[in-house]
């Protein structure tokens, strides 16, 4: 399994489509504040927006996606010479339709969220940007995938709902390959294959002694030439990428009631129960009974 899917699989997110947003010149729309495990998203299949946040403003243009994981109220604006006017709303069975009150079409915006229902999804979203934003430009599987939405999106017929979330889901996926620009998060370190292959090497097997050394062995390089590589690509250190690693395949294998938290402990590199709840208690925000009774596991 390649190391995108290797992350995306435990985390158990799940797509939806909420609207399709079909726009002229002037318009807005009010987007409101999603729940703490979704995170909104906007796919920007032809013309241009405004993605005005909090704390600031994003142009959008054609191939472009952003995922907000905190997914604040937020609007998104068409530009034009008049004055904005609110967005007309048509609900539908599979996705609600979003229209200018008049004037030509030049915008086309799917609208959605993911769901996370696992703590190692909760984690692979806060370690993305937040907004991310990905501009894809005229990329030919993007332009399939928008395409594919389209088309499926003009049937509206049986089966789309969950045809159109599973392409959204295929849109995560290539968000998370492209998105990253050195620095911006920890997944950031998978642009390198040498430091990829010693990340797959702890998701494979995380309870093992990973030292600096031992990473760098795995990654074939030295261990100065390791932290280099690694201190350029991530803004974090090589020991808090690997708890954080740990954390999610723990938060994986809490789902299990078969296994005590002692075991989970013991599989992710923790010899005491105590010093791993703790790490998971930094990382999460729950101990991790407290998760699992939440999960109902």
């Amino acid at each position: 399994m390649d190391l995108i899917s290797h992350l995306i699989g435990p985390a158990r997110i799940g797509a939806t489509v909420d609207k399709r947003c079909l726009f002229a010149a002037d318009t807005e729309m009010k987007v409101p504040a999603y729940a703490d495990d979704e995170a909104a998203f906007h796919f920007i299949l032809d013309g241009e927006c405004t993605l005005e946040l909090p704390d600031r403003e994003i142009q959008l243009t054609a191939g472009d996606a952003v995922l907000l994981s905190d997914s604040p109220a937020h609007i998104i604006r068409t530009s034009g010479a008049g004055r904005p006017r609110a967005s007309v709303e048509t609900p539908g069975t599979a996705f609600d339709t979003v229209n200018s009150p008049s004037g030509e079409v030049t915008t086309d915006i799917f609208c959605g969220h993911y769901t996370v229902a696992s703590g190692s999804g909760v984690l692979l979203l806060r370690s993305l940007p937040d907004p991310l934003v990905v501009s894809f430009g005229t990329d030919e599987s993007v332009r399939t995938l928008a395409e594919l939405l389209r088309a499926e999106a003009r049937e509206e017929g049986r089966g789309t709902a969950a045809i159109l979330d599973s392409l959204c889901a295929a849109l995560l996926a290539m968000m998370l390959r492209r998105g990253g620009l050195p620095g911006a998060a920890p997944w950031t370190a998978l642009a390198e294959p040498r430091i990829a292959a010693a990340v797959e090497a702890v998701l494979d097997d995380p309870g093992a002694d990973w030292t600096l050394e031992r990473l760098a062995a795995t990654a074939s390089m030295s261990r100065a030439t390791f932290v280099r590589h690694f201190a350029r690509l991530t803004p974090i250190s090589v020991a808090a990428f690997v708890t954080q690693l740990r954390m999610m395949v723990a938060a994986d294998l809490l789902t299990d009631a078969d296994q005590t938290v002692a075991t989970v402990a013991g599989r992710v590199g923790y010899r005491s129960e105590s010093a791993f709840s703790k790490a998971f208690r930094s990382a999460t925000g729950s101990t991790p009974g407290r998760y699992r009774r939440t999960l109902g596991a």
